[in-house]
């Protein structure tokens, strides 16, 4: 029972930190830089919607007024069966050639919506939005460069949580995403990224292949095919995008199984990927499935904890104890002191948790979420 208990806590500590500090050595004596400079490629810029009439024209204006040559802009937006006013805003922009609309009056699904604008696209460079998030004006500009040097297929930006007048939220998910982005832009100078910025990427055009229909995670689908072709993906801090930091506990919930599904998903339809013809096996193991793991390592923790009678588990079972308690007061987000913030962070943790157990019943039971709004 003592080693299921820190073979337990042995994945716990290294899926959150033990990772980290592998690449942090990894960096120190194996540093890969990126050859950036000023670039200026052709783009076409692809946005898949379904029902985001209320964001769809300001980030479309925001994407025109961008700080990049607006000739060598092409962008395309694939309406997936959308019922509210999305295709009447598109019908807007119908007197614009930079902007090209394909409607899609039955909804068949974000990579559907991707191949479909794929077999339009011009530009040297693809680059992937979505419709809520504010970009940043000269975030498309920054994400350019990287592709100055010819060892990188695809370039992430970096997703802000928060307010850009503000800053960023250190609450809850705002807390969480900064631990991930650490992980990020350690894989990036080590070598790869595992996966990229949904909310804002770019792919050399050449790279890019057909999606699966079904796929979930395109944003973990398309980077790993980069690097299978011997390209690095790369993490750019100075392109931006930001999003609201709290879009409710139910949606998050429901976002993140939905994406630790994928990686389920993933497993299934690309076995290369645990193989060792996959240069990034070791991150992808250390990345994401490990975090998949997690949630059956801290149950084994607590009931292995519970059956430990010496005072070291005693004492583990209570901070155990004491930490649960703490994300169910952090559910009820009642006070703004700094306990309530680590209450809130418990809180986060625990619930990021529930949501890859969620993920782990619907692949079992073979049910798969599809891609909405």
């Amino acid at each position: 029972m003592r080693f299921l208990f820190w073979c337990a806590v042995g994945i716990v500590g290294y899926t959150y930190l033990g990772y980290m500090v592998c690449l942090w050595v990894r960096c120190r004596f194996h540093r890969q830089t990126i050859k950036s400079c000023p670039y200026l490629p052709s783009l076409t810029i692809v946005l898949v919607v379904r029902n985001e009439f209320n964001h769809l024209e300001h980030k479309v204006r925001g994407l025109m007024a961008m700080n990049y040559p607006p000739e060598k802009v092409q962008m395309i937006v694939v309406s997936d069966g959308s019922t509210d006013g999305t295709n009447r805003v598109l019908s807007e922009f119908a007197q614009d050639s930079r902007v090209h609309s394909i409607i899609q009056e039955q909804r068949r699904g974000k990579a559907s919506g991707l191949n479909q604008a794929l077999k339009s696209a011009t530009g040297e460079i693809v680059v992937f939005t979505d419709a809520r998030q504010t970009i940043a004006n000269d975030a498309v500009l920054r994400l350019m460069e990287n592709f100055a040097d010819p060892t990188v297929g695809c370039a992430s930006g970096e997703l802000m949580l928060g307010d850009p007048a503000i800053g960023e939220s250190v609450r809850g998910l705002g807390l969480y995403w900064k631990i991930e982005k650490i992980t990020r832009e350690l894989e990036s100078t080590s070598g790869s990224v595992i996966g990229a910025t949904g909310a804002l990427y770019a792919v050399r055009r050449n790279l890019l292949v057909p999606l699966p229909s079904e796929i979930i995670l395109d944003d973990v689908f398309i980077p790993m095919q980069v690097v299978r072709q011997g390209y690095r993906v790369v993490l750019d801090s100075r392109a931006r995008i930001w999003d609201v930091p709290d879009l409710g506990t139910g949606r998050e919930f429901s976002r993140k199984v939905r994406t630790l599904s994928g990686i389920y998903q993933l497993l299934e339809m690309e076995p290369w990927l645990l193989s060792s013809t996959n240069p990034l096996r070791f991150e992808f193991i250390s990345h994401k499935l490990l975090r998949l793991a997690v949630p059956f390592a801290l149950c084994l923790a607590l009931v292995s904890s519970m059956l430990l009678r010496e005072v070291p588990y005693r004492a583990a079972l209570a901070l155990q104890l004491i930490f649960y308690a703490l994300s169910v007061w952090g559910s009820l987000k009642l006070s703004r002191n700094p306990l309530a913030r680590i209450a809130d962070a418990a809180f986060t943790f625990v619930l990021l948790n529930a949501a890859a157990a969620v993920a782990f019943a619907n692949f079992i039971s073979g049910r798969g979420p599809a891609w909405g709004r």
